[in-house]
């Protein structure tokens, strides 16, 4: 069963050795791997800014990976949203797209966002196909638009808007219930 759980202190740790494992990074945009001080700045902001949120991805009540929600004070009701599954064992099996569907749920339900959009690497066909089985759109591709180990990288921008996800809502809850990677809905239809 999957699930987002708020952010404790001890996953400081496991973010940052999952950050280290090269699966994980080869598909992170953002700058070089982080030093001790910088994630655990990161991390600190991540729970204290109200700009931010972030949750632990639990499978079967093990930390698998992190989903979070960005720019949540846009007058745009927008939010960029980012995720990973660090945990070798919960790859590949469904994680990242029931956790899309719960911070989709979360996104539009209690945070009352208008649209939720993602950036992600050109060629990370797994995450682009776990995004368009939870309804995002492709928006646009970059060329060129991040540096990777001294390498321009091709982006996909993805995005997806409250009235889609409402049309999309209970057939993408229903297949991952069925398949029981999530619980009931929480947050009502």
């Amino acid at each position: 069963m999957i699930e987002l759980r708020d952010l404790r202190d001890e996953d400081e740790a496991i973010l940052f050795q999952w950050r280290r494992e090269p699966e994980v990074d080869r598909w992170m945009s953002d700058a070089d791997f982080p030093s001790q001080a910088a994630h655990a700045a990161w991390f600190r902001s991540l729970r204290e800014d109200p700009d931010l949120r972030g949750w632990m991805i639990v499978s079967n009540g093990a930390p698998s990976g992190l989903l979070t929600l960005t720019g949540l004070l846009s007058h745009h009701r927008r939010a960029a949203l980012n995720w990973f599954i660090g945990s070798a064992e919960a790859r590949g099996r469904g994680a990242g797209r029931a956790a899309q569907v719960l911070g989709l749920d979360r996104a539009f339900g209690p945070l009352g966002l208008h649209k939720v959009f993602a950036e992600v690497m050109a060629d990370n066909d797994a995450a682009l196909k776990a995004q368009a089985a939870a309804g995002f759109r492709r928006e646009g591709y970059l060329r060129g638009h991040v540096l990777k180990d001294g390498a321009a990288r091709d982006v996909v921008m993805l995005g997806i808007l409250a009235q889609e996800w409402a049309l999309l809502r209970t057939e993408a809850r229903s297949a991952l219930e069925k398949a029981q990677l999530i619980g009931v809905d929480v947050y009502g239809s």
